[in-house]
């Protein structure tokens, strides 16, 4: 079923999109670098370019996606967040992106309580030293 890593232009975020990256898995990207986007696209990953904050840009991308995979360093890292004051506005607008585009599961990667989210939500510490292999468990597991 199809994944979406929010953030796969991070260091982390490019980890877990290469872990999961295999035969009869659809893995999709949201990036707001250009060359992060072409460096996915690739290796054969569906790329979209845009800005983190944008909650409709980020509804469309993962539109029929079964497990969005969240990197809230993304939202503050110091790229530009155009349609949000602060980090912790843009992950609201993730929450709700992902809500409205019927997301089932959703894998935070990030310290602390995420957003209301949809009904299968799991958060995975930043700090963990298995990360990638934690999220790949969560995206394979059956529920979370």
């Amino acid at each position: 079923m199809p994944v979406i890593v929010v953030g796969a232009d991070t260091p982390v975020g490019l980890a877990v999109v290469q872990a999961l990256l295999g035969p009869g898995r659809e893995v999709r990207a949201f990036v707001s670098d250009p060359d992060a986007a072409g460096r996915l696209r690739a290796i054969g990953v569906k790329a979209a370019l845009g800005d983190l904050s944008d909650d409709g840009h980020l509804e469309a991308a993962a539109t029929r996606v079964f497990t969005a995979v969240l990197i809230a360093e993304a939202a503050s890292d110091g790229r530009e967040l155009a349609f949000a004051g602060d980090a912790t506005e843009a992950l609201a607008g993730w929450a709700r992106a992902i809500t409205a585009a019927g997301v089932t599961r959703a894998i935070w990667v990030m310290r602390g309580q995420p957003p209301s989210s949809v009904s299968q939500t799991a958060v995975v510490d930043p700090d963990d030293p298995d990360l990638v292999g934690l999220v790949v468990d969560l995206d394979d597991a059956q529920t979370i």
